[in-house]
């Protein structure tokens, strides 16, 4: 259970990193006030963000590390982190920028990194 916890922390910690590293992109295209943000504007306004994912992202990490009571080493933590990145960046590229498409080799790229979750945990 301890080890379900984690991923889900690491899920909600992916969604304010990938918040906060692209979402002012976005923001830009849709609020005026925004794009008139200088770069320093732009980089606080994000790391107001990033401060929540980091609010999840330790504790799944503390929660998930084998040497704490859970069920991951840290190559597995860090390997599982990546794929839920790509998965949440997926969801949030594909809904919030209309523009870009995902196609054959990016779901190749995917595949491969679920091989290496795979890979990962094998003993």
């Amino acid at each position: 259970m301890q080890g379900f916890y984690a991923i889900l922390l690491l899920v909600v910690s992916n969604v304010f990193m990938t918040l906060a590293w692209y979402g002012h992109l976005k923001m830009k295209q849709q609020f005026s006030w925004f794009e008139s943000l200088p770069l320093i504007g732009v980089i606080l306004f994000s790391w107001g963000i990033a401060f929540f994912e980091y609010c999840f992202q330790v504790p799944a990490n503390r929660m998930g590390f084998r040497e704490n009571g859970g069920p991951f080493n840290l190559i597995q933590l860090k390997v599982i982190q990546e794929v839920i990145t790509l998965v949440v960046f997926i969801a949030f590229s594909t809904i919030a920028f209309k523009g870009e498409s995902f196609k054959w080799n990016h779901a190749l790229a995917c595949l491969l990194l679920v091989a290496a979750v795979y890979l990962v945990f094998k003993k």
